[in-house]
């Protein structure tokens, strides 16, 4: 039986099938926004209260609500699929072509996006550029279940940019901010190894050994079905607790300052929004043709969503608490990455549903055979629900 238009889900009916908390996640973040510039601007002292403890340059306080923000995102990645990633060729050209986009052409596009639309606001620009840095290793897992994706492929890649980034986002920084951005040492803007590699290690590291033993010893002395039922739904809003908790202290901080710039706030959303907007397109578009080409061979819907929803989001979280250890919690560049999640919520939404619609719009080749069965041959049970 064919598509008809009246299987299209509409966009209400994608925004249903989200969570309780991923509906509430922009607004929540907009009010902790809201709560935090109150207290900043109302509340006397506010900043020093934080800074009593300090854990390399970040107070105790922010360092534990960063590594909590990350624990539960990284307990739901599927490490142990890794052994049986790479057993077909045409594997290695789904993954070296969703690495192109995302560790290439991602950071790339960023890069051009922050210098054309921020050029007199050098400190926005690269909290912008670090948030191209961070590839997604979370939300795209909700995105994917929603629009249709598949989701071992989907799986797959949030194990290989996890561990990428333990290895990349420190180099990338360099070269991002200090090589090509032209951020010298007079700048003030110029970037450290040392700085960005600890601060990896520390808020990367730490919760991805936690995520990793965490999911180890549940899924040994429990069971797949415990795991997935019982425990996630109870620790996976932990990581949305942390989140909104560094922003509102984030915002308590910059309070004053946010107050008297609003403009320059206002203008990081312009290349975020054309970077998700760019980038999904790019991919998804990309992907079409191929299946087009090859009449449908190991290209499909399926894989358009995977690899336009993979290189059109990012790992927000990470570039949020890395530029709070480089640069400060008060600083423009960690007041940028924090915008991140703002946008790119209710864009990739919407995507969500654009994505749907060009499903029955767009002429798939033999889309109904099971054309990606190479990828489907990786036994992995997508756990990344919301």
């Amino acid at each position: 039986m064919s598509h008809t238009e009246d299987t299209t889900p509409t966009p209400t009916g994608v925004f249903k099938q989200l969570s309780l908390l991923d509906r509430l996640l922009t607004p929540l973040i907009l009010l902790c926004m809201i709560v935090g510039v109150i207290i900043g601007e109302f509340v006397p002292n506010v900043q020093a209260a934080f800074d009593t403890v300090q854990l390399r340059s970040v107070s105790v306080p922010i360092a534990i609500g960063l590594l909590v923000m990350m624990w539960p995102i990284l307990t739901k990645v599927e490490y142990e699929a890794l052994p049986k990633l790479f057993r077909t060729r045409q594997l290695y050209i789904h993954i070296l072509f969703s690495l192109f986009l995302n560790w290439i052409v991602g950071p790339l596009i960023m890069l051009g996006l922050a210098w054309a639309t921020l050029p007199d606001l050098p400190t926005y620009r690269t909290g912008v550029i670090m948030v191209g840095l961070a590839r997604c290793i979370a939300m795209v897992m909700i995105w994917n279940q929603l629009a249709g994706g598949d989701g071992n492929y989907c799986a797959i890649l949030v194990v290989i940019n996890s561990v990428l980034q333990i290895a990349l986002y420190s180099p990338y920084s360099l070269l991002f901010v200090n090589v090509i951005g032209g951020e010298g040492l007079d700048s003030g803007l110029h970037v450290e190894y040392g700085e960005v590699a600890i601060s990896v290690l520390i808020y990367l590291g730490i919760p991805l050994a936690l995520g990793l033993l965490t999911r180890a010893v549940l899924l040994t002395f429990t069971s797949r079905h415990f795991f997935h039922t019982r425990f996630l739904p109870i620790f996976s809003p932990f990581a949305l607790i942390g989140l909104l908790y560094t922003i509102i202290v984030m915002f308590a901080y910059q309070g004053h300052h946010i107050l008297h710039t609003l403009g320059p706030v206002f203008r990081v959303f312009v290349p975020m929004i054309l970077y998700f907007g760019i980038m999904w397109t790019m991919a998804f578009l990309s992907v079409w043709h191929l299946a087009k080409r090859s009449g449908g061979q190991a290209w499909g819907y399926e894989m358009a969503v995977v690899q336009s929803f993979t290189a059109g989001s990012n790992n927000f979280e990470l570039a949020i608490a890395v530029t709070i250890a480089v640069y400060g919690v008060g600083s423009d560049q960690a007041l940028a990455a924090t915008i991140g999640p703002l946008v790119e919520v209710p864009v990739l939404l919407a995507l969500t549903w654009v994505a749907l619609y060009l499903k029955t719009k767009l002429s798939w080749e033999a889309q109904g055979n099971r054309t990606h069965a190479d990828v489907e041959k990786v036994e992995v049970v997508v756990l990344g629900r919301a």
